[in-house]
């Protein structure tokens, strides 16, 4: 099955772009353009899309509130956008994004991106993890568990420890034993008990609540799930 994606941006040309980018992968399907966020938003609502690669600055609403609002139905979204600003990237993620990526991203991370986020991953570009993770590391208050983290059983913990550390679910079942669609119903569930938006903010969490300490987690700026 083709995975369905809307795309907003309220530049004609850069919908065009992604369009060309995404119809190019054979397993993806533009099903919608939308021109603002309040259009992205009805378009989610109409055509159903797996995905919204949504954009941050547009009219009448923009894409923070744009996900926002679509943060309780079963669409991903991607924020995709000339900016990568910190405090866009944190605001995305806020609002339940579940990837960033700036618009010059080779097309090959795009479709990667969108392929990610359709199978339950989430992903951000390294250079904008690498730099978000250390700025939440440096500026963080210390602080020990988190009462939320008694509502884990042993096996949603470990999950936790695995998403920190980067792995997507393929290599979490992998190391765990476990088939793939349990390791997604464990994260599922993991997250909806932490009250977390995605796979980043639960990264972000075993950060803040010192389950995973600075530079002991490997390959933590090249986060993909």
């Amino acid at each position: 099955m083709s995975i369905r994606v809307v795309i907003a941006d309220d530049q004609a040309i850069s919908r065009q772009g992604m369009r060309m980018i995404l119809e190019s992968a054979g397993d993806i399907e533009v099903v919608g353009e939308a021109i603002d966020g309040l259009d992205a938003v009805g378009q989610a609502e109409r055509r159903s899309p797996d995905v919204v690669l949504m954009d941050i600055r547009m009219p009448r609403m923009d894409g923070i509130e744009a996900t926002r609002r679509l943060r309780e139905s079963p669409v991903e979204v991607i924020i995709i956008t000339t900016f990568d600003l910190d405090e866009y990237v944190i605001e995305a993620l806020r609002a339940g994004a579940v990837g960033f990526l700036v618009k010059d991203s080779p097309p090959e991370r795009i479709i990667d991106a969108v392929r990610a986020v359709a199978r339950g991953d989430a992903l951000i570009a390294p250079e904008v993890t690498r730099r978000l993770l250390g700025r939440f590391v440096s500026t963080m208050p210390a602080r020990a568990g988190d009462p939320r983290l008694a509502q884990l059983t042993p096996r949603e913990h470990d999950v936790l420890l695995e998403i920190a550390a980067g792995r997507s679910n393929a290599d979490i079942a992998a190391r765990l034993h476990l088939e793939e669609s349990t390791v997604k119903g464990h994260v599922r569930r993991m997250l909806a008990k932490l009250d977390l938006a995605s796979r980043v903010q639960a990264v972000i969490f075993a950060y803040e609540t010192g389950l995973v300490a600075p530079g002991s987690v490997q390959r933590a700026d090249e986060l993909r799930d």
